[in-house]
């Protein structure tokens, strides 16, 4: 028998090489046995040196492109007989060039599983990485622990540098290492769970955002351990609230059938005829709210709760512009009071920005939405609202005279430069919105961090929304 020797548990190229030379050679599967690393093989082996020039048998090597995509994909599997039926299924489709479309075939079958398999486990590791931060040499780094069931962190790594590529990272597995540090992706040994930190402060914030988003009415609980593995939970900050949240679902789901709907819009819901948008008056902050609760500019007045004016110290040097109330703002009238303005009140925190200090408004004063039963799923405004909504804008920017502008999202951006700005290519910056008025930095909104349905995704990008607003906070202190 022969005996090949692959240099690791994922030498693709390694097995096509010496799979080509032994199909030219007329081997057959039962022949050879496949090895990986120092393994010593057996008494009954011997090594086919990697240098080998096979004799042409006369036979071509070519095989269905469908074979070289499934066998990468099965090399990363852990079940050590992978490579010994990857050959004897290259083996068959010399006889066979259309095997691979015999769904029933069992060499198929187990083949297909496999790659199946691989495909789960890489998405796993996407879904279920959670960074901690901690410090390595005086630089913030990001480490996660992850134990994969198959050998997929080197085929995975090059998704988490794309995804995470401005920060510092480091993910740790039984069996291979992955590090990035903003210019090379670099692999290592193994490593042990007690070299990855256990927790950090980001991952408070996750865990009231799970609860907070967490809807007992629609739990399946045989879903939810499907999709979420139980063996994964140990790495999940959330993980900690699941059986409670689970214990307490009827209970909850009780209460919310009880007490009903909340009371929103007492108006009748229909679209009455909107008056031309004219020049605010007023003077101060409290008089111009008070004229802008009678506004008819545009039809969104009708199905809204309320007008939602801007609050916050009448004369702050900064200005914080949004898109439009959400269901929590239409209710209690107040601008960035909802889930995202938690999310807002934090970043400026960590920021270094004291709210109490700044003036928050919205670009459209009424909450745009869509019924869907109980619910009233936000709609973006359109451009007629936006500009319906512009003089009482300009007429706070007047009153309060801000130093500085942050624009919260595109459609604040929109209204304050009066065309569509590229968050990407924009934001971060200090630009100028012409008419003689103070530095517009464009951001994200806090809702887009909320929606981000990874939590690794979220951190980053909640790094560089406060990151934004420390640039901010920095222009403000060289202005002063």
């Amino acid at each position: 028998m022969l005996r090949i020797r692959l240099a690791d548990e994922t030498d693709f190229e390694g097995w096509r090489d010496a799979a080509r030379r032994l199909l030219t050679r007329g081997v057959p599967p039962s022949d050879v046995v496949w090895t990986v690393g120092e393994d010593a093989g057996d008494l009954f082996t011997h090594a086919v040196p990697q240098d080998d020039t096979p004799k042409d048998t006369g036979e071509p090597v070519s095989v269905p492109r469908g074979f070289v995509d499934l066998a990468k994909q099965v090399v990363l599997h852990n079940d050590p007989q992978r490579f010994s039926w990857l050959y004897a299924m290259l083996w068959r489709l010399r006889k066979e060039p259309r095997l691979l479309t015999v769904s029933v075939d069992p060499d198929v079958v187990r083949l297909e599983a496999m790659a199946k398999s691989i495909r789960r486990d890489i998405h796993k590791m996407r879904a279920f990485v959670r960074f901690r931060k901690t410090a390595i040499d005086d630089r913030e780094w990001y480490v996660a622990w992850f134990e994969p069931e198959h050998h997929i962190v080197a085929a995975n790594a090059p998704f988490f540098k794309r995804r995470f590529t401005t920060m510092n990272w480091s993910i740790l597995t039984p069996s291979m290492s992955a590090h990035w540090d903003g210019e090379d992706l670099a692999f290592s040994p193994g490593a042990s769970r007690t070299e990855a930190p256990a927790d950090d402060a980001l991952e408070d914030l996750w865990r009231d955002y799970y609860a907070s988003i967490f809807n007992p009415a629609r739990l399946k609980v045989d879903m939810m351990r499907s999709e979420m593995p139980v063996k994964y939970w140990r790495n999940l900050p959330e993980a900690t609230l699941i059986r409670s949240l689970i214990e307490d679902a009827q209970r909850r789901t009780d209460t919310m059938v009880a007490t009903g709907p909340k009371d929103a819009n007492e108006r009748p819901q229909k679209l009455s005829a909107s008056k031309p948008a004219a020049k605010p008056e007023g003077g101060t902050i409290a008089a111009l709210r008070e004229e802008a609760s009678h506004c008819r500019a545009c039809p969104l007045w009708a199905p809204a709760t309320q007008t939602v004016f801007g609050e916050g110290r009448p004369e702050a040097s900064i200005m914080f512009v949004g898109e439009q109330p959400g269901d929590t703002e239409d209710l209690e009238g107040r601008p960035f009071v909802g889930p995202a303005g938690r999310m807002f009140d934090r970043a400026l925190e960590d920021a270094g920005i004291e709210r109490t200090r700044a003036y928050v408004t919205n670009a459209v004063k009424h909450f745009k939405f869509v019924p869907r039963g109980k619910k009233r799923i936000h709609q973006k405004p359109a451009m007629p609202e936006i500009r319906a909504c512009r003089p009482w804008l300009e007429r706070e920017i007047e009153v309060v005279q801000p130093d500085l502008i942050v624009a919260l999202g595109a459609t604040a951006a929109q209204s304050l430069f009066g065309k569509a700005m590229a968050i990407g290519e924009n934001r971060g910056r200090l630009l100028d919105a012409g008419q003689g008025g103070p530095p517009v930095l464009i951001t994200v909104h806090p809702s887009y961090l909320l929606r981000l349905p990874d939590a690794d995704a979220k951190e980053a990008e909640y790094k560089k929304f406060v990151d934004d607003l420390v640039v901010s906070r920095r222009a403000l202190d060289k202005a002063a």
